[in-house]
């Protein structure tokens, strides 16, 4: 009984952390957001000309029962003449006793507003340009209440089971210096999942950032960016990152979360197609969930991530 009691007090205060967020899903990392953004706004999907695959994971190297864990597969690529953009994936959360599995599509549609073709590929450069997504999906979620073991309680009388269908909306507007958008992966809630007595709050993100490139060190590209949340019944949050790049070679950064966190990030781009990125977050403020990695590896197609 004591270890039961022990390992429950650990899954409720981690899932009373993320209560906001339908007790299971997570905050995106920053090796996600920032490398492979069309898992939170799906008008970045085919953004670059070639077709990519990403796998990424984070929390699958924690020691403890019920710490967060993530999983994240996704294919993009682009059609007419890079005006339309094509994705789809799967991701995985776990976080004590819930788990959530997404299955999901993105399109997206772009209007540029000028052509510069002299550019080298590390400066990540895309034409001026305002473009428009929409995601949409299924999620699997479940509870599995039993195991806990908690008797006399009505809340855990049983395990949770829902399909729940997703729809989302993203419009990002970006430039060789300036990138903006703001996205919300699903608006309609639970209103047509099978479980009613489920509740799921709408997420909202915004998301900006910035290139520098610098007449002294022309081949250095450095990345401030912000990524906000906000959401119904959360603490609002705010990721204030930067990352240095040297021509798409090797990659460092840094990062805080406001909800007590650090970030950092170290990348290498290797045989020019492959890149490989690994993360790892240092909680602090007595924060019950410990540090934990992450690695995220991607394969770029046609031109790769060479100069």
């Amino acid at each position: 009984m004591k270890k039961i009691t022990t390992h429950f007090k650990i899954v409720t205060g981690i899932i009373c952390l993320f209560y906001g967020s339908l007790k299971a899903q997570q905050s995106p990392v920053f090796s996600e957001y920032n490398y492979n953004p069309m898992l939170i706004n799906s008008a970045f999907t085919g953004f670059d000309s070639d077709t990519e695959i990403s796998i990424s994971n984070t929390g699958f190297f924690n020691n403890f029962d019920g710490s967060p864990k993530a999983l994240q597969f996704t294919l993009q690529t682009t059609v007419d003449n890079d005006k339309m953009g094509l994705g789809a994936g799967f991701s995985k959360d776990e976080i004590g006793v819930t788990s959530v599995n997404t299955i999901f599509a993105n399109y997206s549609y772009k209007i540029f507003f000028d052509i510069q073709s002299n550019r080298p590929d590390y400066q990540h450069y895309v034409p001026t340009v305002l473009a428009f997504g929409v995601t949409a999906g299924l999620q699997i979620y479940d509870d599995n209440l039993l195991s806990l073991g908690i008797e006399d309680d009505p809340n855990f009388a049983e395990n949770i089971h829902a399909n729940i269908p997703t729809f989302g909306f993203g419009v990002v507007f970006n430039n060789d210096r300036f990138y903006a958008g703001v996205s919300s992966p699903n608006l309609l809630g639970t209103k047509l999942a099978n479980e009613v007595n489920l509740e799921l709050s709408n997420v909202y993100f915004g998301y900006l950032g910035y290139r520098i490139f610098t007449d002294q060190f022309r081949e250095v590209l450095i990345k401030p960016n912000v990524l906000l949340k906000y959401e119904n019944g959360a603490p609002f949050q705010a990721d204030i990152n930067t990352a240095v790049n040297y021509k798409n070679k090797f990659e460092i950064g840094a990062g805080y979360r406001t909800t007590s966190s650090m970030n950092f990030l170290v990348g290498f781009y290797m045989l020019k197609h492959l890149r490989l990125i690994y993360q790892y977050n240092q909680p602090f403020r007595n924060n019950p969930i410990q540090n934990s990695h992450g690695i995220s590896l991607s394969f770029r197609f046609g031109n790769g991530y060479g100069e």
